[in-house]
């Protein structure tokens, strides 16, 4: 009787799942379909004024309750200063937050000349970030920088790069010096590395190095000062940037550089230590603070010893 009654129930159990399993999928699927697609979609957004703030647009896009789907994404956030512009493979329009989501061959170009590329990106536009964990590359001009994740302004005049961090620096070649024929300066740290356009300032922190052709920085802190640049205007920004009071975008040129905690410069066999460094890029000269320490191997080299050197 028990026998019986376990070949009864094991088919009946059997047929219940199935029929739970065929239900999901169906549910599944059905959250999956968009309640429509459209092509050429076009979003835009109105600030003050009624003045044309941003817009977004896509090839195709599956309209969601919540969520826009979108293919071929491009999309444009317009300043007082410059615009940008945002391209990808795909993104998400999120319709309840209005937060933008980027996926694929993501690029931002702004109209000052800076590019950043990623994986993916998520924009904030009620609080104007925008941050991605994804391997950054940014480039300006004669200077790029790499890392693993950011969050920075929509603009992206201030952005703090989070770990592994290369900036490489090549100075534009100038009138004095028209073959351009100038070191390349590469500096790392381990994060965040803080960088202000707008105050030409780029802050390192954990083992930081910068490396020259002859010489190498050590220390925990690094402040690098910038040059400031020309400013680039087109077309409707010129307006705006004629009546812009702030300074110039940051060159790619140093200005100065302070180190700090547990400095070390080594220039050839030579090795300094110090509490703070100051590097003067227009002296090409380093001034050692804090107990400092000296060593040389070479007397014949002391002319070419870093402090002042």
């Amino acid at each position: 009787m028990f026998k019986k009654s376990v070949l009864v129930i094991l088919p009946l159990f059997l047929a219940v799942f199935l029929a739970a399993a065929v239900g999901f999928a169906e549910d599944k699927k059905a959250e999956e379909t968009s309640d429509q697609q459209i092509n050429d979609f076009n979003l835009v957004g109105y600030g003050e004024k009624g003045k044309k703030s941003w817009d977004l647009a896509g090839t195709t896009a599956d309209i969601f309750t919540d969520v826009v789907k979108l293919q071929n994404v491009e999309g444009n956030l317009y300043g007082k200063e410059e615009d940008v512009n945002l391209l990808a493979d795909k993104g998400d329009f999120n319709k309840q937050d209005g937060k933008i989501h980027l996926e694929d061959n993501v690029v931002i170009t702004t109209t000052s000349g800076m590019k950043l590329t990623t994986d993916s990106l998520d924009y904030d536009r009620k609080n104007q970030l925008m941050t991605t964990p994804d391997i950054v590359n940014i480039e300006r001009e004669n200077l790029t920088a790499v890392a693993r994740g950011a969050q920075g302004q929509s603009n992206l005049k201030k952005i703090a790069l989070k770990e592994d961090v290369r900036l490489d620096i090549m100075p534009l070649s100038t009138k004095e010096d028209p073959s351009g024929k100038k070191e390349k300066i590469i500096i790392t740290c381990d994060g965040p590395l803080e960088i202000d356009y707008e105050k030409n300032i780029a802050e390192f922190n954990k083992n930081v190095k910068v490396d020259r052709d002859n010489s190498q920085i050590y220390s925990d802190k690094m402040i690098v000062y910038f040059l400031p640049g020309e400013k680039k205007t087109e077309g409707a920004k010129e307006d705006a940037a004629q009546n812009d009071t702030g300074g110039g975008l940051m060159a790619s040129s140093i200005d100065k550089i302070f180190a700090r905690g547990n400095v070390k410069v080594v220039r050839g066999e030579n090795t300094s230590y110090s509490d703070e460094a100051i590097y003067n890029a227009g002296e090409s000269k380093i001034i050692l603070q804090g107990r400092p320490k000296l060593i040389l191997y070479s007397t014949e080299e002391m002319k070419n010893a870093p402090l002042g050197g």
